[in-house]
């Protein structure tokens, strides 16, 4: 967490003096007190003192999410488990066209998990939610015993107050639509690959973990005309196109040429047989905007991030299909992911 105004902080618990991980046992006892008291209210001061949180609205619609993350290892190069839970939940309110306003926090830890390793994964949060302006309200705490977990689990639920004029789902794409995605895609999976195998390469490779408010609100105030938003995670570009094609029930032409991968990401893909466009983001988006739209989008898109690209068209072709034009000016299909994706990744 380089440059993070957190890093100055000592972790309130004397690692050198109290227990140096934790012990397996129920939600109380003076220690998980203890724990809860000088170390998570001392990072998320907005936490209430109760199992709920109360929290004010404005007079709009609000948009709820929930996710659970699990990752090995625990920390990445451009990003670790906190900032991906927190990041992951804003980009799921953000794709819906709603604006995070609020987030809890519950985290499950394993039997011997080293104070500093969780201090360190709890400031990481907060510096997220701060970037992000969201609040964490409210959260629970639990520890399991020693091989059952890897090390930190963190489930989220977040809340925020919808933006959109209009449903944005892949039932609301429409034929010629344009397809953009708003950056460079396959990062935050290979960058976890690497760090969890040791692999050494010519060039380094940082997760693409960020926050996608900013864009998402962008395109909205900009009366661009948004049918569709999906986070490129699990199972990448490749799986997002497929559902989408699928709800929708036309087919997406997309151009292998446009979509941009970084160099370096894609001969370690290459190397290790990986498909970039199945590789998991933490920090990309699928947009599918009206034809008369795409290019006030792209320009908006390029203005957070100059990857940004159109890389397809919806067509009323064959119900379900996504193809792939070819660097060679062949095509093939772009299959929905299938068998063993890169596990703890997300």
């Amino acid at each position: 967490m380089s440059d993070s105004t957190f890093d100055s902080l000592v972790c309130p618990l004397p690692i050198t003096t109290h227990p140096r991980v934790l012990m397996a046992h129920g939600g109380g006892g003076r220690l998980m007190n203890q724990l809860i008291d000088v170390m998570f209210r001392a990072i998320f001061t907005e936490v209430q003192p109760h199992d709920g949180a109360v929290v004010t609205s404005p007079q709009d619609k609000l948009v709820m999410t929930t996710d659970s993350f699990v990752v090995r290892p625990l920390f990445f190069p451009g990003g670790d488990i906190g900032m991906m839970a927190v990041n992951g939940t804003i980009n799921d309110l953000a794709m819906c066209g709603a604006k995070p306003l609020y987030l809890s926090v519950a985290f499950i830890l394993e039997e011997g998990l080293e104070m500093a390793t969780l201090w360190r994964v709890i400031q990481s949060m907060r510096q997220a939610a701060d970037a992000a302006d969201v609040k964490i309200v409210t959260g629970d705490t639990k520890v399991v015993e020693r091989g059952h977990g890897d090390g930190i689990y963190i489930n989220t639920t977040g809340i925020g107050v919808l933006h959109s004029k209009q449903a944005i789902n892949p039932s609301q794409v429409q034929l010629s639509d344009a397809v953009l995605i708003s950056g460079d895609i396959g990062r935050h999976g290979m960058a976890v690959l690497m760090q969890r195998e040791h692999l050494t390469f010519s060039s380094s490779i940082a997760s693409d973990c960020a926050p996608l408010t900013r864009p998402v609100m962008a395109l909205l105030e900009a009366d661009i005309e948004v049918h569709c938003l999906r986070d490129a995670t699990r199972g990448g570009l490749a799986a997002v196109l497929n559902e989408v094609a699928a709800v929708s029930g036309f087919q997406i032409d997309c151009s292998e040429t446009a979509i941009p991968v970084d160099s370096t990401v894609q001969s370690l893909c290459e190397l290790l047989g990986f498909d970039p466009l199945q590789v998991a983001n933490e920090g990309r988006f699928a947009c599918f905007v009206a034809a008369k739209n795409a290019a006030s989008a792209l320009e908006i898109l390029q203005h957070y991030d100059l990857r940004a690209a159109q890389i397809g068209t919806v067509v009323n072709g064959r119900p379900g299909l996504v193809s792939l034009q070819t660097e060679i000016g062949g095509s093939r299909i772009l299959d929905m992911p299938s068998g063993e994706l890169l596990p703890r990744i997300c």
